[in-house]
């Protein structure tokens, strides 16, 4: 490969504005801080020795979230944790552990956005006509309380029985409450009521469809579905989700999470001898594992509830991101059964490696404290589809943490810290664009990218056509999108965060196709989108055209990062 910087001038101005401390100008810098500060974790005498293996894995390829980027290793100690789920009033007959009234958890949703916390809430306990309300209540809240280089993100969930689901449906149509993602509740009874065509749940169905297609809202969660699949079940009830959807949690439940760079493990890319680094990928997710549960232990809890849940279940969420650059370099189309061949591989080898770690994590300090193995491995739950060779070990020497593997968007790190790769599990939106940027300041810039993949190909081809693998999300089908998720979340224990790409001239007709296709096999959730006027100038712009490759594969200039009047959008 071609010898060009290891992120360009965009890349590393998100770095700067979102996750750099003082002094700090390259993911190398960031990388050293964060690794120096998750070994503080381990015994003293081992604290060097680690630091230097997690160093390692960082430069290798492994993004830690967010918070954990910008936190970790400053003084005093701040929140690593990137999301939570706050409870609501139950309803009648529910375990009323945990649960808050609707005035505590306005106050407890405030001082966890305070800190750059994200937040789920179900609001099903709720009474008729109380819904509305207490939306724009927590939006309020939002808007008040919010971290000005991370804007405050709520998830809404609503049960699609309650009687004030018309309202929520459409509490988003007009473009408002900016600060949530809204999702409606699905249980199998419900679908199988839609299936059957009763009139109450078809018309509920429709206007929900409905909604979907106008404007990309509400997502859908399929909670027996979630409910099924969590090893925990004994012991929770899931109702709601961070405000991406990958993480399903308890009340006061918390997304500790962390994503693999899949791009980095493409060995030989662009050539016949293309191949992916499977031992590699085992070797990280090894040591991502315990970073990760070190940021428990580490980590600043806005809530004591939220930091005894987190310390009960030591619950994680890991991941990958930039599987779409990664089948391209290795010359898989991301809409054909090889491509989704490869995928499925991909988060087998991470699930088993990061199952081993866990197990190993436990013989060494210990098991999650409310583990049963018994309960953990009894199906339908996820732990009972493992590989013998695994229940066998999770039986004899525990669990060190109760879930293990999420796939996150992963948008920010995507670019600040993988040179702009397709995020999360997303195939690649453009080969170069024009997207919005928060500041530290609470300024919006807009920056231009070129796209991973298409940038090292261009190094090495600089004119023609691109091969037969660059392809775009606008170049493949809603329904082959929805089957890359199908391929990969028998290997993950929580979720997969996922939006499903329409045409312009898609239909509603189809979105209902869609959301039946997900809940019959096997998908916790989905959220589509369709060019729309509501939501359309949140997306980034896709350039018209591909530039002069001189304009873009660059060394980095004398003085590194572009100054402010270079940031300014024209």
């Amino acid at each position: 490969m071609p010898d060009l910087p290891l992120a360009q001038l965009a890349s590393l101005a998100v770095l700067r504005w979102k996750y750099a401390s003082l002094g700090e100008a390259t993911p190398a810098d960031v990388n050293r801080r964060v690794a120096r500060a998750l070994a503080g974790a381990e015994a003293p005498g081992q604290r060097a020795r680690w630091a230097t293996r997690f160093e390692r894995a960082l430069q290798a390829g492994f993004i830690p979230a967010g918070r954990i980027l910008a936190h970790a290793g400053l003084s005093p100690a701040r929140p690593l944790i990137n999301c939570y789920v706050q409870p609501l009033n139950p309803a009648r007959g529910e375990d009323h552990r945990g649960q808050t009234t609707l005035a505590d958890a306005l106050d407890q949703t405030a001082r966890t956005l305070a800190l750059g916390g994200g937040v789920g809430l179900d609001f099903s306990s709720l009474a008729r006509r109380e819904v509305l309300p207490a939306l724009h209540a927590f939006e309020q809240v939002a808007q008040t309380h919010t971290n000005r280089s991370r804007p405050g993100a709520l998830m809404g969930v609503l049960h699609a029985d309650h009687p004030d689901l018309e309202a929520f449906i459409g509490a988003k149509a007009g473009g408002g409450l900016m600060h949530f993602n809204l999702s409606v509740g699905l249980s199998d009874a419900f679908m199988q009521r839609v299936q059957a065509q009763e009139p109450e749940a078809s018309a509920r169905w429709r206007h929900l469809v409905h909604a979907a297609w106008h404007h990309g809202e509400p997502g859908v969660l399929f909670l027996d579905t979630m409910n099924r699949d969590d090893s925990l079940a004994w012991r929770e009830t899931l109702r709601a989700t961070n405000p991406c959807g990958e993480q399903p949690l308890p009340p006061h439940g918390s997304c500790c999470l962390g994503s693999i760079d899949l791009s980095r493990l493409v060995q030989q890319p662009f050539s016949p001898g293309a191949r992916f680094d499977f031992d590699g990928l085992a070797a990280l997710g090894s040591a991502a594992v315990r970073m990760l549960d070190n940021v428990i232990d580490l980590t600043a809890w806005p809530l004591a509830a939220q930091r005894q849940e987190a310390l009960q279940t030591r619950r994680i969420g890991l991941g990958f991101t930039g599987l779409g650059d990664a089948l391209i370099m290795l010359g898989l189309r991301y809409d054909r059964a090889e491509g989704r061949a490869q995928a499925a591989h991909i988060a087998r080898v991470l699930r088993d490696s990061a199952v081993r770690a866990s197990v190993d994590l436990a013989r060494e300090r210990g098991p999650f404290p409310c583990f049963d193995a018994t309960r953990h491995l009894t199906a339908p739950g996820f732990a009972s589809r493992l590989p013998a060779g695994l229940r066998q070990a999770i039986a004899q020497h525990g669990l060190r943490n109760s879930h293990l593997l999420s796939v996150a968007p992963a948008g920010s790190i995507s670019l600040a810290m993988a040179d702009h790769v397709a995020s999360g599990i997303e195939p690649v939106w453009a080969w170069q664009m024009r997207r919005p940027v928060h500041r530290r300041d609470g300024r919006t810039v807009e920056l231009d990218f070129d796209h991973h993949a298409w940038r090292l190909y261009r190094a090495l081809q600089p004119t023609g056509p691109l091969p037969p693998a660059f392809i775009t999300v606008h170049q493949m089908t809603p329904l082959k999108q929805l089957k890359m998720v199908e391929a990969v979340i028998p290997f993950i224990d929580a979720a997969v965060s996922k939006t499903v790409h329409l045409g312009v001239q898609s239909t509603a007709a189809h979105v209902d196709r869609l959301l039946r296709h997900a809940w019959q096999h096997g998908l916790k959730g989905l959220t589509v989108y369709r060019p729309n006027a509501v939501i359309a100038p949140l997306l980034p712009a896709p350039c018209p055209a591909e530039r002069h490759p001189a304009a873009t594969i660059r060394a980095r200039p004398r003085g590194g990062l572009p100054q402010e009047p270079n940031c300014t959008p024209p």
